[in-house]
């Protein structure tokens, strides 16, 4: 417990000037560890519920993968490879090669959301397969982006799912407090505010979308207008966060604004569309909006929380060497408490 450690650093003024600096730096490492652990559990977190909802969509729903799949030049391809028409489309039965690849397509972000809960700095497979894991769901903001007729906001959106097991590396392999890690999350900050902000302000021509109307509608009991001006002071606001999150005085309040903020629009999915009239209530279909939306929430709380303690910067030691320095400290106090007492 780090009550021990304590316990033993009136003994640090008996010793020598260089085993003090020396133990001192372990306490150091285990208080920067212990306050550390809970970010790398968010980040852990952010990626692990981000892939396991898209998962969800590859099994329980259609992946948005087809309109890069329903091609000549992919029939061409397959064609080649000895597969013929029917093989190619299938029966309607979800049968078809297309149907089939999209589905298993799910087990590689199930794999990857595994790799979540259990990856470690000193292990590079599992790093790749969670850069593996971040590439996939590149695909699949082009795909949705391709799908919204290249409407950019569509897939800058998507940069916090993005860039979340990209993060989760870095705070594994450089630090959870490393500027470098920091700094990445703040462009997957701004890249889903952004998006959304360009979708709720209506800029041309991205018009402002059905589903957000619908759904200020519904949850606040306005009418169409009400929502829109509701929509834009939002969307004003995101960007307020965007620049904001650069002003040191101001990046803590507007990593919690975005925080709430994520978190209130994730959850606006199924409090507009869960109904007691629906089979479990409509859970099968719109929970996965609100897990899948998670980094949406948790990375504006990563940075709220390193930024609310300015002064300790750059920990360079990942989750996983916890118990091995907080072990070499101790021991190390107790081998100087027995030979003072000798």
């Amino acid at each position: 417990p780090i009550r021990d450690v304590e316990f033993f650093l009136p003994l640090i003024v008996d010793m020598d000037q260089s085993e003090a600096g020396e133990l001192s730096a372990k306490i150091t490492k285990v208080r920067h560890l212990k306050t550390d652990s809970p970010l790398v559990l968010l980040l852990r977190l952010g990626t692990f519920l981000c892939l396991i909802g898209w998962s969800w969509v590859h099994f329980y729903w259609e992946s948005p993968y087809g309109i890069l799949l329903w091609q000549e030049s992919t029939f061409t391809l397959a064609g080649r490879l000895g597969i013929s028409w029917d093989e190619f489309v299938g029966s309607g039965a979800n049968d078809g090669v297309v149907q089939k690849w999209m589905t298993q397509a799910g087990w590689l972000f199930l794999a990857c959301a595994v790799l979540a809960i259990t990856a470690r700095r000193k292990v590079q497979i599992q790093m790749g397969g969670l850069i593996a894991g971040s590439l996939l769901l590149i695909l699949l903001a082009y795909a949705r982006f391709l799908k919204s007729q290249r409407e950019l906001p569509m897939f800058v959106e998507h940069g916090g799912q993005i860039l979340i097991p990209v993060l989760l590396v870095m705070a594994l392999s450089l630090g959870v407090r490393h500027r470098v890690t920091v700094m990445t999350a703040m462009v997957a900050l701004i890249a889903t505010f952004a998006g959304h902000g360009c979708y709720a302000v209506g800029f041309d021509p991205w018009p402002v979308p059905d589903n957000f109307l619908n759904m200020t509608s519904d949850i606040l009991r306005v009418e169409n207008e009400t929502a829109r001006i509701i929509l834009l002071v939002a969307g004003i606001l995101d960007f307020v966060v965007c620049i904001g999150i650069w002003v040191p005085a101001l990046r803590c309040a507007c990593a919690l604004y975005a925080g709430v903020w994520g978190l209130l629009t994730a959850l606006a999915r199924p409090v507009a569309g869960m109904s007691s009239d629906l089979n479990y209530w409509g859970a099968d279909l719109f929970l996965h909006e609100v897990v899948l939306r998670a980094p949406h929430f948790l990375i504006p709380l990563y940075l709220f929380l390193v930024w609310r303690r300015p002064g300790q910067i750059e920990t360079v030691i990942a989750d996983s060497d916890t118990e091995t320095v907080l072990s070499e400290a101790l021991d190390s106090e107790a081998d100087n408490k027995d030979q003072l007492t000798d």
